[in-house]
């Protein structure tokens, strides 16, 4: 068969195949990507209940009082934000648990829930010994985004109860490395 007939071939084949049509499989086919779910578009993932996080949600906007839409927006962060915190502590508790006990170690794999995240996130990143620096670079961001959150729904709190509020600064940061050697700016 030649390239014309193939890629035919292919086109036809296509047509047959329309993918999840109902509301239930399209859900599912969203998430088949879906590795360890930090970066996830959306909050709940394979394995964690909804009940959950919701109780989770009301818990901290009972707490942090939102007063209109803008401050919602801002709650809806950060508890997005403290969501996805909470599951980075389960992954790097199932990365713990798989290099102490994978089967290179000789000993037996425990079961659970971190445990699975963590070799999620292992084989997401191809290797385990990249995965703890680059769980930490995700906690990083996630947990930057939960302060930035968190400091602009005090800062709307603050200017709604009347108190005089200074508008968020913006530092402009210069980096001299001048004079430093090419393997220390590295």
């Amino acid at each position: 068969m030649n390239k014309n007939d193939r890629a035919k071939v292919n086109r036809e084949n296509s047509l047959k195949s329309t993918g999840p049509t109902t509301p239930a499989g399209k859900a599912a086919s969203r998430v088949n990507a879906l590795r360890h779910g930090l970066t996830a578009e959306t909050i709940i993932v394979r394995d964690e209940r909804v009940a959950d996080f919701l109780a989770f949600a009301e818990d901290l906007r009972a707490d942090l009082s939102p007063v209109g839409a803008t401050e919602e927006v801002m709650v809806e962060r950060i508890v997005a934000a403290a969501w996805r915190l909470r599951r980075a502590l389960r992954l790097e508790a199932g990365i713990f648990t798989w290099e102490l006990h994978s089967p290179l170690n000789g000993l037996e794999i425990l079961g659970g829930e971190a445990t699975t995240l963590g070799l999620a996130f292992i084989r997401a990143g191809n290797n385990s010994a990249d995965a703890f620096s680059k769980l930490c670079r995700y906690e990083a961001t996630i947990a930057h985004g939960l302060t930035s959150a968190l400091h602009e729904l005090q800062r709307l709190q603050a200017a709604r109860a009347g108190r005089n509020v200074a508008p968020p600064e913006v530092v402009d940061v210069t980096l001299n490395f001048a004079g430093i050697p090419d393997s220390a700016a590295d």
